[in-house]
């Protein structure tokens, strides 16, 4: 499965780090940051011990920053750190140049953490109609989800959505953007994944600095999972030493196809749902034949979706139990992403053509999601066929 990440179920809180400003003058203007921008909702949202115990953690992740160019330069620093950090410096400095992407300071630091993963991500739905659970936050509106560094209250959180009678899903991230307001680490917990996923992740996250509609969480992930996975293959296919016949064109291919057989087979079954809530069935009646639908599209996943894949099982879909938290926060991120082709298919494959007329067009609609051509279906169950970059 696919490295998960957020845009800003947390907001970092790093500033610039030009100047000669003691380290621990900026970890105290960050937390300051963190309290003044409300961090979440302000204090009628959430405790103001969860923010507080969400500025120490931030504090600490400030603390650990190095600038990337030192890491690399570092003879202490291992072989396969070093070379993932050359590949985000690389990717950085591809979404500024060939997506048009203002980076400002974003990922030109690195943070190690003592941990495998950066947070956990608690969201949470009703159960007989899809109806996300949310909380409001500065800048970005309102959000499906509310991070946690700490696993204990995570999980008191999941607990008390679920005595409140909730489908709940928690589940780890490693990578977040603040939009640009902040300079944003890399984070070791990224680094984890192969070269073509970090490369995705930066890009991912970078393009929500690009785009991002207050309040449309639905197109803002699914328009980053586009441009990440676009944009990886446009980079491993055209850079010099790689080219469109090396192993990393062809993965980073293969999993652009994979993702889009993926949001195919979420969009149908959330569809299926979507009638069965919308009718005048008893709550007892949807809860028992949602049940039905959940059974027998798991059937379905197994026998024809997953064969089709060429790159990722999405062993994680099968390990999770369905219902609605865990169908809408992943089909946020994989929401009509066939659509997206389709449009990238229009603009002859020019992944930053596609990224301007979005980006023009999202202010004379109620949908961002309007923009795109209707229809399209997951591509063909052949790895010759997918994207080629625009030029090749």
């Amino acid at each position: 499965m696919t490295v998960q990440r957020s845009a800003a179920i947390l907001p970092s809180v790093s500033d610039s780090t030009s100047g000669a400003r003691p380290r621990r003058r900026r970890v105290l203007r960050g937390v300051l940051a963190v309290l003044a921008l409300g961090f979440v909702a302000g204090c009628w949202a959430c405790s103001p011990v969860y923010v507080i115990k969400a500025g120490i953690a931030e504090a600490k992740i400030l603390r650990a920053r190095r600038p990337i160019p030192e890491v690399l330069a570092d003879p202490a620093t291992d072989p396969d750190t070093r070379g993932k950090l050359a590949w985000v410096v690389e990717a950085r400095r591809f979404a500024v140049e060939r997506m048009g992407v203002d980076a400002g300071e974003a990922y030109t630091m690195y943070t190690r953490l003592e941990r495998d993963t950066l947070a956990l991500v608690l969201s949470a739905a009703e159960r007989d109609r899809f109806a996300p659970k949310t909380w409001w936050f500065p800048v970005v509106g309102r959000v499906p989800y509310k991070g946690y560094f700490d696993q204990d209250d995570a999980r008191e959180a999941q607990r008390d959505l679920e005595a409140e009678g909730f489908d709940t899903y928690l589940r780890p991230t490693s990578a977040f953007s603040t939009l640009g307001w902040f300079n944003d680490p890399i984070l070791s917990t990224v680094l984890s994944s192969d070269d073509v996923d970090v490369v995705e992740t930066v890009l991912h996250e970078l393009s929500h600095n690009f785009l991002f509609v207050p309040g449309q969480v639905g197109f803002n992930e699914s328009f980053a999972t586009f441009a990440g996975r676009v944009g990886a293959v446009e980079f491993f296919c055209t850079r010099p030493g790689s080219g469109p016949d090396s192993v990393k064109c062809a993965r980073a291919q293969a999993r652009w196809r994979d993702e889009q057989r993926f949001s195919a087979f979420l969009d149908a079954l959330v569809d299926e749902l979507r009638t069965l809530y919308d009718s005048d069935a008893t709550r007892e009646d949807k809860l028992r034949r949602r049940e039905e639908i959940f059974a027998a599209a798991l059937a379905r996943f197994d026998a024809e979706v997953a064969p089709s894949f060429e790159d990722y099982g999405y062993g994680g879909f099968r390990r999770t139990p369905l219902n609605n938290a865990t169908l809408l926060s992943r089909i946020f991120y994989y929401h009509r992403l066939p659509d997206f082709q389709a449009m990238l298919d229009e603009h002859g494959g020019d992944l930053a053509a596609v990224m301007r007329a979005l980006e023009e067009g999202v202010g004379g609609v109620d949908d961002p999601f309007d923009l795109l051509p209707v229809g399209s279906g997951p591509p063909p169950p052949s790895a010759a066929l997918g994207y080629v970059p625009a030029g090749l």
